[in-house]
């Protein structure tokens, strides 16, 4: 019986962040899902939040996904056919850049594909985020806004005054335009008025199934340059 390529040893010496043993545990961890599921996905996420990714795992619990720690998972993968764990597979590695991470499943390619595709989660933008549109706030009351906030409101820029216990803006305002980057304070006034500029996506970047056929779905550029393509298409 042939030996396994999971018993390979990896060398985990360019890599000296976090203590040896939890690279170890990792390595053994990737490779023993390369073993168990059929296929491996790359995916990227946009607009990420902790919740929101913790809703997508719970969704796929049947899956198993691994983020954050690339250069030991392409390690664990192989780099080369010399020393993948399993046939094939160390074309994954090199697409293993930037914030992305891997999807062991059993699934099929059709129905990991279309779930993804579907997928969207709105949610407020961040700072450095482009604005989706022009928002002008017109001059009035604010009944919807605790009075409570309304020095926070001042502080961000919102020409604000209290008048009988209501927030009021004394003149029209623009928060934010259309493709601009968004400041932290207008980022922060966004989500206290309550008006989402994002979506929290999953992309899908490449696949590799266990009788070792690998697939490019989507390159490094395709995926950086997603947001602002979207942006056009939606104007």
């Amino acid at each position: 019986m042939p030996k396994s390529k999971r018993d390979k040893k990896v060398s985990l010496t360019q890599v000296k962040r976090k203590p040896l043993e939890t690279k170890q545990q990792l390595v053994q961890d990737v490779r023993s899902c390369a073993e168990q599921y059929a296929r491996v996905f790359v995916i990227s996420t946009e607009n990420v939040r902790n919740n929101k990714l913790k809703d997508v795992r719970q969704e796929w619990k049947h899956s198993r996904f691994f983020f954050g720690k690339n250069k030991v998972m392409a390690l664990a993968l192989g780099k080369s056919d010399a020393d993948e764990c399993q046939n094939e597979i160390h074309h994954i590695s090199k697409h293993l850049v930037n914030q992305r991470g891997l999807l062991f499943t059993n699934k099929t390619k059709d129905e990991v594909l279309k779930w993804f595709a579907e997928f969207k989660e709105p949610d407020y933008a961040r700072s450095g985020n482009k604005a989706l549109e022009t928002i002008v706030l017109d001059k009035g009351p604010l009944p919807t806004l605790s009075f409570s906030l309304e020095p926070q409101l001042r502080q961000l820029g919102l020409p604000t005054s209290l008048q009988r216990g209501v927030i009021t803006l004394t003149k029209d305002y623009e928060l934010c335009k259309k493709d601009a980057e968004l400041t932290p304070e207008q980022a922060r006034l966004l989500k206290l008025l309550s008006k989402k500029m994002s979506d929290f996506k999953v992309n899908v970047i490449c696949m590799w199934s266990n009788d070792g056929s690998f697939e490019v779905f989507k390159t490094q550029d395709e995926d950086e340059n997603q947001n602002m393509e979207e942006s056009d298409e939606e104007s």
